[in-house]
């Protein structure tokens, strides 16, 4: 959810200041990237894992303060709820074989929770989009992480918008929502590409286009609430998660979570400057002191890094006082495993630096409207969604989302070679892809039809529920009568029980096997 602040409360006179703070943090920007010294490394690839804590029932652990306090991990910190934390995975050069080594990262944190959970509730630590399990009682304002950041988010909000407000979930849901920890429901993949200045608008809007096939082939969030929803559900309940969507009168000039407002054109700057000049403070606190950054020769901003880490789009700019400008690729869900992740990565990454190439510019070929059509569209429907795609030298043409990824394969293969990623890298990790999209078997597919499995044994009489691998739980006599929502709550719980066994086993999606679905029986 960002950088940290040390402060829940703000005058005004901090906002003007802040403000201000911004327009001179944009203009030493300016100057930071037309030096010929900045931006010149080798390019890098990090990420950010965001995943639940989970109890043996599949419920969410409340717990993220005892486990990182278990773990001793620096890498982690807390997230905005107390069931969720991050991991912040060590940048590593982008060629060779980068993915690899950012899912043995993103293992061995995983594998150290677990490590750790005997002592705490035997909690595990689990990737997925949205946890099934989630109620509304897990995301109210009691459930908030005690971090100033969160207090202080949660105070702003309060300032800009009704509460309680709508929070979508589901086909055709609607929750009344009280607090920002409702953003607990969504945890990402959060990739990074350090870009050098002279691309990096053509770099950014070319992510912003590569977003939607990558996304629909990796879809691992289709249960809202424990509520059937999109194939990515995590992006309508992220977006509407802060309350600033369908409030009129509220005052609020556009969403803060979003796909972005349209095409970037006109240098590095250019991305930036539209995060400062659209969307007003939230977060003014202002350094005591100014001047460079401890850990290098750039200005720190660090108004201007505090301000971009409070504009949520599905991808950001990010400037970084070790010398370089990122693009934070924000879109892809976290999970099912290591693996899939690290392929979902590499699809995306590879196909924008293709994108890039030869001076091209993606705004020239594809209105910016249907790109954010494309995205939508993914996360709605995922590998059947129908997608737009730039045709050179004829109008875009419409794809079914898994024929268009399975197209796009050899280009996205072509930018990681153009990053000097190793060819047995580019080639497994894409292979990966490759299965999962012809299987069809992606993580929200796996969701879906165990979900349905469950849904016909419960249904036919046949019901267990397991708890923990290796140990079952059987809810009752077979005469107890169970409501609708007892016998909805139970199979969401041994979905995720069984989901959690899987990631933990860290085989490809692709290769999980769902419960055989028994004939039909009406309930």
């Amino acid at each position: 959810m960002g950088r940290e602040v040390g402060r829940v409360t703000f005058t005004e006179q901090d906002y003007a200041r802040f403000r201000a703070r911004l327009t001179e943090c944009l203009s030493s920007l300016g100057e930071a990237v037309t030096d010929p010294g900045f931006g010149t490394a080798p390019p890098t690839l990090g990420a950010e894992l965001e995943f639940s804590l989970i109890e043996p029932d599949g419920r969410p652990a409340p717990v993220n303060a005892t486990v990182r306090e278990a773990t001793r991990d620096d890498s982690l910190t807390l997230e905005v709820a107390h069931f969720n934390l991050e991991a912040n995975l060590t940048p590593v050069p982008a060629r060779g074989s980068p993915f690899t080594a950012l899912a043995a990262q993103a293992t061995r944190t995983l594998t150290g929770i677990t490590a750790a959970a005997p002592r705490h509730r035997e909690v595990a630590a689990v990737p997925i989009g949205t946890l099934p399990t989630l109620t509304p009682a897990d995301l109210t304002a009691r459930a908030l992480t005690d971090l100033p950041r969160y207090h202080a988010l949660e105070r702003a909000w309060s300032r800009r918008r009704s509460v309680p407000f709508d929070l979508p979930v589901g086909a055709r849901g609607l929750l009344r929502a009280e607090s920002v920890a409702v953003q607990g429901a969504a945890c990402s993949w959060q990739v990074h590409l350090t870009v050098a200045p002279h691309l990096f608008h053509r770099a950014f809007n070319a992510a912003q286009l590569a977003t939607g096939p990558a996304l629909a082939a990796a879809g691992n969030s289709p249960f809202p609430l424990g509520r059937a929803g999109w194939q990515e559900a995590r992006i309508p309940v992220y977006e509407h998660g802060f309350g600033d969507r369908g409030s009129p009168g509220s005052g609020i000039r556009r969403p803060r979570v979003g796909f972005g407002p349209g095409w970037m054109r006109g240098g590095p700057l250019v991305a930036f400057e539209v995060a400062v000049r659209h969307y007003d403070v939230l977060l003014p606190e202002v350094p005591s002191a100014d001047g460079h950054d401890a850990t290098g020769d750039w200005p720190a901003l660090e108004e201007l890094r505090l301000h971009l880490s409070t504009v949520w789009w599905w991808n950001r700019p990010v400037y970084d006082p070790l010398g370089h400008l990122r693009i934070e690729f924000r879109a892809l869900p976290s999970g099912p495993t290591p693996l899939d992740m690290a392929a979902n990565a590499a699809f995306l990454v590879g196909l924008t630096v293709f994108l890039t190439a030869g001076g091209r510019d993606v705004a020239q070929e594809l209105p910016f409207a249907l790109a954010r059509t494309n995205f939508y569209r993914a996360a709605r429907d995922g590998l059947h969604a129908s997608l737009w795609w730039p045709s050179p030298g004829t109008a875009p043409r419409e794809y079914e989302a898994g024929t268009l990824v399975e197209e796009l394969l050899p280009r996205a293969r072509e930018g990681l070679a153009l990053l000097s990623v190793d060819a047995d890298e580019a080639e497994a990790m894409l292979d990966l892809l490759h299965h999962r999209v012809v299987t069809g078997r992606t993580g929200a597919w796996w969701q879906q039809r165990t979900r349905e499995a469950l849904r016909r044994r419960g249904a036919a009489g046949g019901e267990t529920v397991e708890r923990e691998p290796g140990r079952t739980a059987r809810p009752g006599p077979p005469d107890t009568p169970r409501s609708e929502r007892e016998r909805d709550s139970a199979e969401l719980a041994e979905l995720t029980v069984r989901y959690a066994r899987l990631a933990a086993e860290a085989a490809p999606v692709h290769t999980w096997k769902p419960p055989a679905l028994p004939l039909r029986s009406h309930r």
